[in-house]
């Protein structure tokens, strides 16, 4: 279990980023579209900055979490995301980013706050401090790529992917079981070759039949389906259950992904 303490530091790191990416721009390039349809840099802080809040409510009122936030996702649970991305996306820029560094902040209080070994309610199975940092993370990482791409930035890839790297691994049979697909009885060797070109971040049983190799940037872009699999070159699949996996891998919650168009059809990152 990764320490609550770091990941939480990790996760002010890569928001931080975030926010030094969206801060100096102008209104009128909140509006930019992002790879994702339908959504600008404005909806992808806004979905971040709902989300939050989602959060922040879990950990300081668990009962009004469970008596609104959750009624709500079922009464409309394909569109309810989408809803809260759509909402604050009309507000103004600076209103916008203010309230998203307001919620953050109040989240990481909270969260930094909360009893030790309780876990936090949530959309589907309760869950640790950790654990939700680290989906905030994963999160914050993969709509910052969004909006890197939507601008026109590089990132430059740090430590911190080995959160996303470690979630993808563990949601391998999630991936499976969204797509109705029984998931193999076996674990997988994974091995990723981590952002300083010297680590290698390694999970599964060393004499594994099936396994994925390759660098961990990709396999963070794949499994929050940033990039088609036909673009991260490095990746291998050894075993045809590995191979699958990578077809449908997914680290977020809810039904599959749509992913992305591979870019020698023209689609983005």
């Amino acid at each position: 279990m990764s320490d609550p303490a770091a990941v939480m530091a990790d996760l002010r790191q890569e928001s931080e980023e975030l926010d030094a990416l969206v801060a100096g721009l102008p209104a009128e390039r909140w509006a930019t579209p992002t790879p994702a349809a339908g959504w600008t840099v404005a909806h992808q802080i806004a979905h971040l900055a709902w989300t939050d809040q989602k959060a922040l409510l879990a950990a300081t009122d668990p009962d009004r979490f469970a008596q609104e936030a959750v009624p709500e996702a079922l009464a409309s649970p394909l569109t309810f995301v989408d809803e809260g991305a759509e909402a604050g996306a009309k507000e103004p820029p600076a209103q916008l980013l203010d309230g998203w560094r307001t919620g953050r902040a109040a989240l990481d209080r909270a969260l930094a706050t909360w009893p030790a070994g309780d876990k936090l309610p949530w959309y589907g199975p309760p869950m640790s401090v950790a654990s939700m940092a680290t989906a905030r993370l994963m999160e914050t990482w993969a709509h910052g790529q969004d909006v890197a791409d939507a601008l026109g930035v590089t990132r430059t890839p740090t430590a911190r992917l080995r959160h996303i790297a470690r979630i993808g691994v563990r949601t391998r049979n999630f991936a499976y079981s969204v797509h109705r697909l029984a998931p193999p009885d076996e674990e997988f060797r994974v091995e990723l070759r981590a952002p300083d070109r010297q680590t290698v971040w390694d999970y599964g049983p060393p004499d594994a039949a099936q396994r994925v190799t390759g660098d961990a940037l990709e396999f963070c872009l794949l499994v929050t389906q940033r990039a088609h699999r036909t673009d991260l070159p490095t990746l291998r699949a050894q075993g045809a259950d590995a191979e699958r996996w990578l077809e449908i891998a997914q680290a977020f919650a809810g039904p599959p992904g749509k992913g992305r168009t591979p870019q020698a059809e023209g689609g983005p990152r």
